[in-house]
């Protein structure tokens, strides 16, 4: 143990943290004192390589692999619709028996929110058509990963859901169904905001808008540097100029990985795009993208405007 001990000491932080047991590491990659004559040369050149990768990496991103504080897991719906297709019958499972099995749950605070009525850009050009429209989009803050799971298999067999979503539920058929298929995403909250903030605007029941935005990356590593840029002051500036962060989440199951999103809001678009603006202009945000240890984090953004649902508590 002495031994392991020294070796552990000159170990980067991912691995030399207070109280850690260096014996499982080293167990994965091998005896410590293996020579070097017996390692493949090709594969010693990949360890190295990222090795040196993780060792670049701010450690705000190895802290965003860790979970939340809050302990909560966001999860998001998008039941996909056909074009013109009618979702009364979902609205009325949504509103009548899903979310209150939710709340009964101790899920107080579930989003619903469909596409904003699209405008034209500036030149008058209308915008491109987004690949989830129709949706209908359900935001679900579990307070535990046991909730995620008991949710999904329970949920629709309690008997006040079947009570009061059997129309949804025994009702659709092939070629009337309540929906063409669901899409589901979780999250890990960031560190910089570990549970879900509802707006004052929601909380007022006052018009509002959303956006919610996805920012793909290149790599895994890379998608973990992003939100550690997130944590290192983009979030503060949101909040300081009213874009009114509803949540931040780094996905860890869903489609499109590896990606974070998270969701805004603002009274109107006027008012949002113009916070917006602030942002762009901001010093701190001006300072992090020009920060080396940031760059080439992001090879895709998706932004897209929602509206709530008139009995979403978002």
């Amino acid at each position: 143990m002495e031994g392991l001990a020294a070796l552990c000491k000159g170990r980067p932080p991912i691995f030399a943290r207070p109280g850690l047991d260096c014996g499982p590491v080293f167990a994965m990659i091998g005896p410590p004192l293996r020579s070097m004559n017996n390692l493949n040369r090709r594969d010693f050149v990949k360890t190295s390589l990222a090795t040196a990768a993780l060792a670049a990496l701010p450690a705000a991103a190895v802290a965003a692999a860790a979970p939340g504080s809050s302990g909560q897991y966001f999860e998001l719906r998008a039941y996909r619709l056909k074009p013109g297709a009618d979702h009364t019958l979902l609205d009325g499972y949504l509103e009548k028996a899903f979310i209150p099995a939710l709340n009964r749950r101790g899920i107080d605070t579930v989003g619903v929110f469909t596409a904003a009525p699209a405008a034209p850009d500036a030149a008058g050009k209308a915008p491109e058509p987004d690949p989830e429209s129709p949706a209908v989009w359900v935001l679900i803050p579990h307070p535990s990963l046991d909730s995620v799971a008991s949710v999904a298999a329970t949920l629709n067999v309690d008997p006040e859901v079947l009570a009061h979503g059997s129309d949804y539920l025994t009702t659709p058929t092939i070629k009337q169904p309540a929906f063409d298929r669901i899409d589901s995403w979780l999250f890990l909250p960031f560190e910089g905001l570990p549970a879900l903030a509802v707006p004052a605007l929601a909380r007022g029941n006052k018009p509002r808008i959303f956006e919610l935005r996805t920012y793909q990356s290149p790599s895994e590593l890379k998608a973990l540097n992003k939100v550690a840029m997130f944590n290192a002051g983009e979030i503060g500036v949101m909040q300081e100029l009213g874009l009114s962060p509803v949540f931040y989440g780094q996905c860890l199951l869903g489609r499109d990985l590896p990606h974070l999103t998270y969701m805004l809001c603002g009274p109107d678009l006027a008012t949002h795009k113009k916070n917006w603006q602030g942002f762009m202009n901001h010093p701190v945000w001006i300072k992090l993208k020009n920060d080396p240890q940031y760059a080439d984090n992001v090879s895709k953004v998706t932004s897209r405007f929602l509206v709530p649902a008139a009995y979403s508590q978002i």
